[in-house]
């Protein structure tokens, strides 16, 4: 369902293991929202919630609720490293369109809600 690449895996154990939560996961998440009409989102967890998918690769676990798992299928999180700074990305095969910014898309079935990208 989702993937994280090795660069992301990496730096997600890295970073679990600075802030001294090894154990914890990667939550990825879809919300309405943006320019597009949906946004993703990221957060670290200890636990599941009910209901939730784990996923476990590259020695981390990545966690999707029942709706971002709808918008999230076939997707990959990884990790850019550019000249405005580094970052996770979710590179998301559902989306037909997205806004500049990178945080928000939209699918087929919500093609109307597109309100134009207000991002700079």
């Amino acid at each position: 369902m989702l993937t994280i690449t090795s660069a992301a895996a990496d730096q997600l154990k890295s970073f679990l293991t600075e802030q001294g939560t090894p154990d914890h996961a990667l939550r990825v998440f879809v919300a309405p929202g943006g320019c597009s009409g949906l946004q993703y989102g990221m957060t670290i967890e200890e636990s599941a919630d009910e209901g939730d998918e784990i996923i476990e690769a590259g020695g981390v676990r990545l966690m999707v609720d029942t709706f971002s798992a709808m918008y999230l299928g076939g997707a990959e999180v990884d990790y850019v490293n550019s000249l405005m700074g580094g970052g996770f990305t979710v590179r998301n095969p559902n989306a037909v369109a997205g806004c500049a910014c990178g945080h928000s898309f939209q699918t087929e079935e919500q093609e109307q809600t597109h309100h134009g990208c207000g991002c700079s």
